[in-house]
């Protein structure tokens, strides 16, 4: 008796020990993300000098399908694919796709058309209520940046994140996602995540890939800390910067960070092109 109670005793410090360790590695993964999101959203209202323009030039044509591109990450299971679709946002475009990596569309198998539609199914009652913005504030999202000018506001919930970390509920999206519409906010869709340690073919099971493309954000160099933003130079560092390597990052006096964020993928379960539902 004595045994088992030990033993039972053993597995719930277990668990608590997990779940302490997931919370407190998402209470930093939040402090950075909004560090980052800081330095993304400072970066695009700096006005572009015309040696920055030069350089984003010469970033494009190295960030071309073939062109230089870095080496999958090595959590990967498949080859790498980055993303390059023309309607991307304007934070994505002013992004170095060096710092994108983004899954495979896989050829398609039976029953995923079926299973993608379930998930948007199941999604769109559930986030209805969240059309009126300030349901989403009162049940815990909170607005990433709001006094920075976004094409989409991302409202997260840390609740739904640490669940996400665990199990996937297609009902509990880790974050909503709006348009600014006047003095409000429009909403759009979803965004799931996944843990980062996750192959594709776990994010196959909770999405399919021949649907939808799950992408992280990748090779990451933060400035020196320390360095006020006005003196951040943008070109070499954050999402913008052509600083792409870790041997690079240190030589600039940098702190790189392989994969920045979890595993992401977009949902918008309002529109009626069904070709946009899962838009890359």
């Amino acid at each position: 008796m004595k045994m088992k109670a030990e033993t039972a005793w053993h597995k719930s410090a277990r668990v608590v020990a997990v779940f302490l360790a997931a919370f407190f590695a998402l209470f930093l993964v939040a402090r950075l993300h909004a560090r980052i999101l800081r330095s993304v959203a400072l970066a695009q209202s700096q006005p572009v000098t015309q040696s920055q323009s030069s350089a984003k030039s010469s970033s494009s044509m190295a960030n071309m399908p073939g062109m230089n591109m870095p080496e999958t990450p090595t959590n990967s299971t498949s080859a790498a694919a980055r993303a390059t679709d023309s309607d991307m946002s304007d934070m994505d475009m002013h992004m170095n796709m060096n710092h994108m990596f983004m899954t495979a569309l896989r050829p398609p198998n039976p029953g995923d058309q079926a299973r993608a539609a379930q998930i948007v199914t199941a999604l769109r009652p559930a986030i209805d209520k969240y059309k009126d913005y300030h349901v989403a504030l009162a049940d815990g999202f909170k607005i990433f940046f709001p006094n920075f000018p976004q094409p989409i506001y991302h409202f997260t919930s840390r609740r739904n994140a640490i669940r996400a970390q665990f199990t996937f509920d297609p009902t509990r999206p880790t974050s909503l996602l709006y348009k600014k519409v006047g003095d409000g906010y429009q909403l759009v869709g979803a965004m799931y995540t996944a843990p980062r340690r996750y192959t594709e073919d776990q994010l196959n099971a909770r999405v399919p890939l021949s649907v939808a493309r799950w992408h992280q954000h990748v090779n990451f160099c933060l400035a020196p800390w320390g360095t006020p933003q006005s003196q951040v130079d943008h070109t070499k560092f954050g999402f913008a910067g052509n600083i792409t390597t870790k041997q690079a990052c240190d030589a600039a006096g940098g702190h790189f960070i392989p994969v920045v964020f979890n595993w992401m993928v977009h949902v918008y379960p309002y529109e009626s092109d069904p070709s946009k539902i899962w838009s890359h």
